[in-house]
């Protein structure tokens, strides 16, 4: 009997349960991803932004420079509220990665001005996504799974760019039996062909060098919130 992509999604939601992440079934679109990043940044900085504010602080913080969101997302930043005082931030919980909100979303919709793409499932730190994990059933290479996220990016007016998605720093594909991981990149270093001639993927291996490719045992071994979150 072939399992489903479905059935191996709500697998892999119900391993990252074991592994202490959240699933949140009510983040479906841009709306609900928004909003709840906008309580844990809330929450981590002890502070309540207005409408405006809010609004001011995504169009400052959502870029199409992948290296410019990872330093943002590791670093204390700066933001000026309606009032002219500063406000210096954190996205997560730099000092302390156990008090970070792990998160998991299935079938996340995302629509912007020219894209409407849906994600099989993110992994969120404090509200911000920062894994992607695109899933295929067995009689599928994984292969379909990177050309499908490099088509998505390649898309003009994508999610990647012009969305919190910004801040996604890894990508994973699987077919439940076979798993490959890759990083995110800027458009023009991100490409992908059947070779595997320019976009670096890996697979992750045990201290004695043991591949781990099963998506129960990497997720195990790769995805555990608090070590991964560091």
């Amino acid at each position: 009997m072939t399992t489903t992509e479905q059935q191996i999604e709500l697998d892999l939601i119900a391993k990252l349960g074991d592994l202490k992440y959240t699933y949140r079934s009510d983040i479906r679109d841009r709306t609900t991803l928004e909003a709840n990043f906008r309580a844990k940044f809330e929450a981590l900085n002890r502070v309540h932004l207005t409408d405006s504010e809010f609004q001011r602080l995504l169009d400052g913080i959502i870029t199409p420079d992948v290296y410019g969101a990872a330093q943002r997302l590791r670093n204390i930043n700066s933001f000026e509220r309606d009032d002219g005082t500063p406000l210096n931030y954190t996205l997560v919980n730099i000092r302390d990665w156990c008090k970070n909100d792990f998160e998991v979303v299935n079938q996340l919709r995302m629509n912007t001005e020219n894209s409407h793409h849906r994600y099989d499932v993110m992994l969120l730190i404090n509200g911000v996504p920062v894994v992607q994990i695109e899933l295929k059933t067995l009689a599928v290479s994984p292969r379909r799974a990177m050309q499908q996220i490099v088509d998505y990016k390649a898309d003009p007016g994508n999610g990647y760019s012009k969305t919190l998605l910004c801040f996604l720093q890894l990508f994973i594909v699987s077919n439940r039996t076979d798993t490959w991981y890759f990083a995110n990149n800027n458009a023009r270093h991100f490409s992908f062909n059947a070779d595997e001639r320019f976009l670096p993927v890996y697979q992750f291996a045990s201290e004695d060098n043991k591949k781990i490719t099963l998506l129960d045992s990497f997720a195990e071994k790769f995805l555990a919130s608090v070590p991964w979150g560091k």
